[in-house]
């Protein structure tokens, strides 16, 4: 089964969860699952990375509070749509601030249960190979006004940089296309935007070819994981904070100690500021169940948890297998962890 295929129930854990009270050393007892005799109608997003083996991670929490968790597939749009129409209930997948335009549309009916999954979260930006950018002394993405440079990363034959950029849906491709148009690149710079995957299979050929490579990208990602900055790629700062109307707006997109930035820059002007991951849901879904919520508020992991889960999926995990596999794992490592999350939201359902 490929990720797009994910649309099935999972059975939930039938067990009764011991909650134990360490105050005063007095013994555990048994509680009813808060989650026992519900359903949570659970939704990721339908792109391919990390985030799916965090969304399996909460979905063995919810399971282990007593839900039956149906999970599906899906594109953000459609997403945002269902939950605040109350056909889904959550998503793991709300990248934040990207899809703060939109949440705030429907703002009324959903509601964020959580900060970040990411400590200390993420970045994104421009990458181009390590030898170009040293070989032509490229530290910044204003420079790409120079057709000579440009034509470096011509893909097409047309003498413009191809620039490989996100899906046409996503927010962060509007955001490419405004700054090119920004930094007075669009004579030189073509914005190249179709499904992710298969321009990153792309780039990966050219790499293998030893040509030049330009794309926009994100870490953690099983991409970065795989084309590590610094030694196979630089990331590459933009000359000022500029993002098109419609996009949340950070209070600085300079970012301090970002490895491989180029020219050994410090802080890098990143093309966003920080990002993280954050859970949606339906706002009387998460009313109802106050036990998600704290679940959800628990849930975290370092950047170098997220790395080595990307480069798992840059080695090649695919499936919803996989992706179970790793988070299973994780979960065994880490055990009295998880098993400390489940207990507090536990005891946040009294």
């Amino acid at each position: 089964m490929t990720l797009n295929d994910r649309h099935w129930p999972r059975l939930a854990g039938a067990a009764a969860l011991a909650v134990g009270l360490l105050a005063g050393g007095l013994p555990s007892f048994a509680q009813e699952l808060p989650g026992e005799g519900k359903t949570v109608r659970y939704v990721s997003s339908d792109s391919l990375g990390a985030n799916y083996v965090q969304d399996q991670i909460l979905i063995a929490g919810l399971e282990k509070l007593g839900y039956d968790v149906q999970l599906s597939t899906m594109n953000m749009s459609a997403i945002l749509q269902a939950i605040s129409q109350g056909d889904l209930d959550m998503t793991g997948d709300i990248n934040w601030p990207q899809a703060q335009p939109a949440i705030e549309q429907i703002a009324d009916q959903v509601e964020l249960l959580n900060e970040g999954t990411i400590i200390g979260g993420g970045i994104n930006g421009y990458v181009i190979d390590k030898k170009t950018a040293e070989a032509n002394n490229i530290t910044n993405i204003e420079q790409l006004k120079d057709p000579k440079l440009a034509a470096l990363f011509d893909t097409d034959g047309d003498g413009k940089a191809n620039l490989n950029n996100c899906d046409p849906a996503w927010k962060c491709g509007d955001v490419v296309d405004f700054q090119i148009k920004e930094f007075g690149l669009s004579d030189t710079v073509e914005s190249v935007r179709a499904k992710y995957e298969p321009l990153v299979a792309e780039v990966f050929a050219r790499v293998d070819r030893g040509e030049p490579i330009l794309l926009y990208t994100w870490s953690p990602s099983w991409i970065v994981y795989t084309l590590k900055p610094g030694e196979d790629v630089v990331w590459v700062p933009i000359p000022y904070d500029a993002l098109p109307e419609g996009v949340s707006k950070p209070k600085t997109h300079e970012v301090k100690d970002v490895v491989g930035c180029a020219g050994g820059q410090n802080p890098c002007r990143m093309a966003v500021g920080p990002w993280n991951w954050r859970t949606l849901a339906n706002k009387e879904f998460a009313a109802e169940n106050p036990a998600v919520k704290k679940f959800v508020e628990l849930a975290k992991w370092p950047l170098e948890t997220w790395s080595e889960w990307e480069g798992a999926l840059g080695k090649g995990a695919k499936t919803n297998a996989d992706m179970k596999k790793i988070a299973d794992e994780w979960i065994s490592k880490n055990q009295a962890e998880f098993d400390g999350w489940v207990q507090q939201a536990a005891a946040a359902a009294k």
